[in-house]
């Protein structure tokens, strides 16, 4: 089974960036949907962006036009471009991989945006 580890969160000013890595074990990374979750204190886990093996991306409309989300099948790696942060995006961003009824998680990084 796949196993995920993120990395790149940390504190970040509004309006700053950041880029999170995940990087995945499973030789067959390229044909997984990989996803991008987030959740904050007290709230739900919510999608924030996906790209398929084909390399469809979707984004939730919070993040349209401030977050890219890429993969690099040569790496197993996928990425979160996070551009032009905003305190109401501090908060837990998970690493999930899909393939049919397969779903991994990673242990999640900690994204905080604050003065």
């Amino acid at each position: 089974q796949v196993q995920l580890v993120e990395s790149g969160g940390g504190l970040v000013q509004p309006g700053g960036s950041l880029r999170l890595s995940c990087a995945a074990s499973e030789m067959i990374f390229s044909r997984y949907t990989m996803n991008w979750y987030r959740q904050a204190p007290g709230k739900q886990r919510e999608l924030v962006a996906g790209i398929s093996s084909g390399g469809t991306t979707n984004y939730a409309d919070s993040v349209k036009g401030r977050f890219t989300v890429s993969r690099d099948n040569a790496k197993n790696t996928v990425y979160l471009q996070m551009n032009s942060l905003k305190p109401e995006d501090t908060a837990v961003y998970y690493c999930n991989a899909r393939l049919s009824l397969i779903s991994t998680w990673g242990q999640g990084t900690q994204v905080t945006v604050s003065s």
